[in-house]
């Protein structure tokens, strides 16, 4: 299976933490759950989220404020926002998408349009999370039948081999470190030693690489592995 999405939800209200979880999870989302902005930006610093959605009001700082801190920095200015707020005002979803958010939906919203809401901005900013067939240089990923091809040939991948490609190709250019693929690919919830993503990076490159092939994963010392953003295109 493809790497899920993460979405990051910031909102203090249970009931509706609750019931954002529950419709994410069930529409194949990954959920990471923060009820203010100190919190937010903890967890953002650990997993870097695919898509945050934002409440206006939270305490100690303000969803707006959180908003335009994330834009200011460099790892958060392009992950989208989706602003939620009880404020209906045109003056106040224009001061929210001033300040970055990329949708403002108004409380009570339908949970169906909020969903498509998601769909839609992420095929807009982040079209990789939606496409089915991914190319990448000389790399062709099929999400549907989990096929690789490289210049044309197939290359066959265990699934969780299949599942960091996908990952990677996510972010192109991006670090991960292992902790942080460990988290992406088997989860929070289990215990995995580190090493195993080194030895699942090596069976990777193995695979994909034929003798005189550019190596197009990129080990950074110290920090991780990312895709090569210079592989040939």
């Amino acid at each position: 299976m493809a790497t899920k999405p993460l979405v990051l939800i910031v909102e203090d209200e249970e009931a509706l933490v609750t019931l954002l979880q529950y419709n994410f999870e069930k529409e194949n989302y990954r959920v990471s759950l923060a009820r203010n902005g100190q919190e937010a930006i903890l967890l953002i610093d650990e997993m870097l989220p695919d898509l945050i959605i934002l409440d206006w009001m939270l305490p100690e700082i303000s969803g707006l404020e959180l908003c335009r801190q994330l834009r200011s920095r460099t790892k958060t200015r392009n992950v989208p926002i989706i602003m939620l707020t009880a404020r209906g005002e045109e003056t106040d979803r224009i001061r929210g998408l001033d300040t970055g958010a990329d949708d403002y939906i108004t409380k009570p919203f339908s949970m169906t349009e909020l969903l498509s809401r998601v769909r839609a901005v992420l095929r807009r900013i982040r079209p990789a999370l939606a496409e089915d067939i991914v190319v990448y240089g000389e790399l062709e990923v099929d999400r549907a039948t989990h096929r690789v091809k490289r210049s044309g040939r197939d290359i066959p991948l265990g699934p969780t081999e299949f599942r960091l490609l996908d990952h990677l190709l996510q972010h192109p250019g991006r670090v991960f470190s292992r902790g942080q693929l460990l988290d992406a690919i088997w989860g929070t919830d289990v215990y995995v030693d580190e090493r195993t993503v080194d030895v699942h990076i090596g069976r990777l490159r193995k695979a994909l690489n034929a003798k005189g092939e550019h190596d197009p994963i990129r080990t950074v010392r110290s920090a991780g592995y990312a895709l090569d953003d210079q592989f040939p295109h």
